[in-house]
């Protein structure tokens, strides 16, 4: 009860979190965009595109939440949970698209630099404080194990030292008149855009691929079930998260005739739930005398 209680709570806090998020970051993408476009700032631009993945993001982060509070049906018997993943994928990929165009106008921006006006630090530094106050409010939110908050931080973080990127362009260009200056900030954000987007999709896709929760070691996990008081053997041990937040196993533990298959049902809950953190799993007992080849042909087992 206190475990879903706790749940509760950090879904409405990082609901919460990500409302207001998305408006401080929505209302100042819209400006520096603007900003961006009278000062003739290719910084500034790259920023505010920054801004509107993020903006994006956020917005698809909190469908994603709303959603995933829909139950389970007999179609979908994990429910919608793992619309957050899809949401972090996409939210992954746009990061990678818009890099990649903040790169090509960075080229052209190099072979003949344009006249920029060193008024876009001004607008930058009010994005770094915008910055600075949304990575707070996003910190206080679930950031350490929830994929699309902690998406949101990293986003947030790069926007950070865009801005701070942006403001040292500005003051080369207003003291040294170097132009160039702001296609080189623009690229090192477009580096760090690059990297949140390649770090999100690939969590992402591991775990739309089943891939194993970062936090398990499965060799322990399976010498501390083959450990247990009448376990003969593990097999067919899977571990996987249905989101970021919820992990789940399954596996078959071989046991002699004379053993107390409840007892040991408990003993291996209290295994699995306390020593590596995941309240779903599935525990197949067998008996020794059952040929498991025969039984799991289909299988892949571990």
């Amino acid at each position: 009860m206190g475990n879903h209680h706790d749940h509760s709570h950090h879904h409405t806090n990082n609901v919460r979190v990500l409302f207001f998020s998305f408006l401080i970051i929505f209302i100042f993408m819209i400006i520096e965009a603007i900003g961006g476009f009278l000062t003739n700032s290719l910084a500034l631009l790259s920023d505010a595109g920054h801004m509107l993945s993020d903006a994006a993001a956020l917005g698809l982060s909190l469908i994603a939440f709303k959603i995933g509070e829909r139950k389970a049906t007999e179609e979908k018997t994990y429910g919608y949970k793992r619309f957050e993943i899809i949401a972090a994928f996409i939210n992954g990929i746009t990061l990678i698209a818009i890099s990649l165009y903040i790169f090509y106008e960075a080229f052209h921006r190099f072979v003949e630099p344009p006249n920029v006006s060193a008024s876009m630090m001004i607008i930058a530094f009010i994005g770094l404080v915008v910055n600075i106050v949304v990575a707070w409010m996003l910190m206080r939110g679930d950031s350490k194990d929830n994929l699309n908050i902690k998406s949101a931080l990293l986003h947030v973080l790069g926007d950070l030292l865009g801005s701070i990127g942006a403001i040292v362009a500005g003051l080369l260009i207003f003291f040294f008149n170097w132009n160039i200056a702001d296609p080189i900030a623009s690229v090192l954000v477009s580096v760090l855009i690059l990297y949140s987007g390649i770090r999100i999709t690939k969590d992402a896709i591991h775990i739309l691929m089943e891939g194993k929760p970062n936090h398990v070691d499965v060799d322990e996990l399976k010498k501390s079930l083959s450990e247990l008081d009448g376990v003969e053997n593990v097999h067919d041990l899977h571990v996987w998260s249905i989101t970021s937040e919820f992990p789940a196993m399954s596996c078959h533990l071989v046991v002699g005739d004379d053993i107390d298959r409840d007892h040991l049902l408990v003993e291996a809950n209290k295994v699995v739930t306390s020593n590596f953190q995941i309240a779903h799993c599935t525990l197949q007992i067998e008996g020794s005398h059952i040929n498991i080849h025969e039984k799991c042909d289909s299988c892949d087992s571990f």
